[in-house]
């Protein structure tokens, strides 16, 4: 079971190295901006396997913050970037 851990450990860091390339790299400021919102869902997946791996309930809050957190940093952008579009 110890490998499942390891394996989806693995996946997550590698999906987070890629995104921080796209962030850094991304032509737009759109590309950066949904890049940052993967790493923010790839930040509340690795806190899910760490929790389901230590058996450890009390990262649960932070999961829903950081959700919450990502919704409304994804609302607000996408509203001001309609509004920049057009004017």
């Amino acid at each position: 079971m110890t490998y499942v851990w390891l394996i989806a450990s693995i996946l997550l860091m590698a999906s987070a190295i890629l995104t921080s390339i796209r962030m850094l790299r991304g032509p737009t400021t759109l590309d950066r901006l949904v890049s940052l919102d993967t790493l923010v869902a790839l930040c509340m997946c690795g806190l899910g396997v760490w929790a389901a791996y230590s058996l450890d309930s009390t990262v649960v809050p932070a999961i829903v913050a950081l959700s919450l957190l990502s919704f409304v940093g994804s609302v607000s952008i996408a509203r001001f970037r309609v509004r920049d579009d057009q004017t």
